[in-house]
């Protein structure tokens, strides 16, 4: 069956009314803040006594907007040890006329020292103002939401239902639930000897 003529025409215009028919909704901003969800992309957020200066942030970042500077601090030792070397950082800094939002960085940081916060105002007149520094992006840690509760039909994180598994075989159990064994299990422990198979003997 072919189409009717101006059957599209009808359609755009049936969308039309039901739109006219509608009441506007105006948001009141900046007076009402708007109900952002919980996964928003403000910016990012620093929490500095997390980062070890890996530097794994600046390297993946594909537009290379993340600026990090440190140095080297020896401590030292206690109880008569070796001295030890740590990074202490220095500049921490975010250009936000570059970043894309693409969370490479916050995926990335084995030390969960970076975190998206839904602050979205932080527009300025010169753009080379959007360089935050990292007292910019520590105070923006403190509005970063807590992590959402978890799907109660989901399935259970698998190092929880890994560590539940170990515990349920009891200590000193192998990972197929038999008796834990060593290299040489079931034989006596010393190495090969001299008369023994295996020994150096000649």
């Amino acid at each position: 069956m072919g189409r009717l003529p101006g059957g599209g025409l009808a359609k755009g215009l049936a969308v039309t009314l039901r739109t006219m028919t509608r009441r506007s909704i105006t948001r009141q901003y900046p007076e009402v803040q708007p109900d952002l969800p919980p996964r928003s992309r403000g910016v990012i957020a620093l929490f500095e006594e997390n980062c070890t200066v890996c530097m794994l942030c600046a390297r993946e970042c594909p537009d290379w907007c993340i600026y990090i500077d440190s140095h080297k601090e020896t401590l030292p030792a206690e109880g008569g040890g070796r001295p030890r070397t740590r990074n202490v950082l220095d500049r921490f800094a975010i250009d936000f006329a570059l970043c894309m939002y693409c969370g490479i960085c916050i995926e990335v940081c084995p030390f969960d020292a970076l975190f998206w916060s839904p602050e979205f105002e932080y527009a300025e007149y010169d753009i080379g103002e959007l360089t935050h520094e990292k007292e910019r992006l520590r105070e923006w840690m403190w509005t970063v939401p807590p992590p959402q509760a978890h799907d109660a039909g989901g399935e259970p994180p698998k190092e929880i239902a890994a560590s539940e598994r170990a515990a349920a075989r009891g200590p000193g159990r192998g990972p197929a639930g038999g008796a834990a064994r060593g290299p040489r299990a079931g034989r006596d422990a010393r190495p090969p000897g001299r008369d023994e198979p295996g020994g150096g003997g000649t």
